[in-house]
């Protein structure tokens, strides 16, 4: 009998970057987050389905999300308890803002080392930066063995997982022990739709900053009374972490410039439904290298 997993899911709340404008950069050269549609970062969904299917599998398991970010970051949180997580952790203070992957990776590994885990899984890459190195870091710095590219758990023993890889030439099939840290591809299947159930249930699930910002609402007062409703929020001093390690001060990397790119056509070809139409169209394709 394989023991329970205690799952954490590295999750983030990125910025849709089909929304980008002229507006998307600070002057201080970092996203302006606040100016872009926030969206659930689409690999990170995948992983968080990766995650339920454990806990589905293995009898006790849990599923929490860790994030990092403001407040209104909260509400990937409560989006995969509606899935079928069982709570979650923010870590919201200005002392993070403007971290690049390295600080943010850096926070990350201080929270989990205090949150503690058998497993951890994060999606490959995140929209807004597209690096894959957040995921990897972790494991460094934590010392953890680690898979990246997984679409799969094919087995759960009782101190390792066998994972299957997607890699660019093929697949491959891996064993890892365990505590370790899982990263996912998009090809791992598609995360769960919310359940109505689990909706209603956690429709108040409220981090500390919103219940103190709206104390005499419904929702405060419901999460109050309810443990399962709360939300974890934590700061640097609660994880804890060096400072100068955080944020704009612990990030070597500087965004240079942020563009909106619209591909556009340079010329068209209108082509009738002819046999003879069509050869000369896969002729050109296939001489230009488009085919073949």
């Amino acid at each position: 009998m394989n023991k329970s997993l205690k799952i954490v899911v590295l999750a983030k709340q990125v910025p849709d970057t089909r929304n980008v404008g002229k507006d998307a950069m600070t002057a201080e050269g970092t996203v302006n987050r606040a100016a872009l549609p926030a969206i659930f970062n689409p690999e990170d969904k995948n992983a968080l389905e990766l995650a339920l299917r454990l806990k589905d599998e293995v009898a006790g398991s849990t599923v929490h999300i860790l994030t990092m970010g403001p407040q209104r970051a909260a509400d990937i949180i409560r989006d995969a308890m509606y899935r079928g997580a069982d709570g979650g952790y923010l870590l919201s203070d200005r002392k993070f803002a403007g971290s690049d992957t390295l600080a943010t990776s850096y926070a990350l590994s201080c929270a989990l080392r205090t949150i503690g885990a058998d497993l951890i899984i994060a999606g490959r890459q995140a929209i807004d930066g597209d690096t894959a190195q957040v995921g990897s870091q972790v494991a460094e710095k934590l010392g953890l063995p680690q898979v990246t590219y997984a679409e799969q758990v094919v087995e759960v023993k009782p101190s390792s997982l066998v994972v299957r890889r997607r890699l660019e030439r093929g697949v491959e099939t891996v064993e890892t022990p365990l505590p370790a840290v899982i990263t996912v591809n998009a090809s791992a299947p598609e995360v769960r739709p919310q359940n109505a159930r689990l909706v209603m249930k956690y429709k108040y699930a409220m981090i500390p900053s919103e219940i103190n910002a709206t104390p005499d609402s419904l929702a405060a007062k419901m999460t109050a009374e309810r443990d399962y409703l709360k939300i974890v929020e934590l700061t640097a001093a609660d994880i804890p972490a060096d400072e100068q390690q955080l944020g704009l001060s612990g990030s070597p990397t500087k965004v240079k410039k942020i563009e909106n790119v619209v591909f556009q056509a340079k010329e068209a070809k209108r082509l009738d439904a002819a046999d003879e139409s069509i050869n000369e169209l896969m002729v050109e394709l296939i001489a230009s290298h488009t085919l073949g």
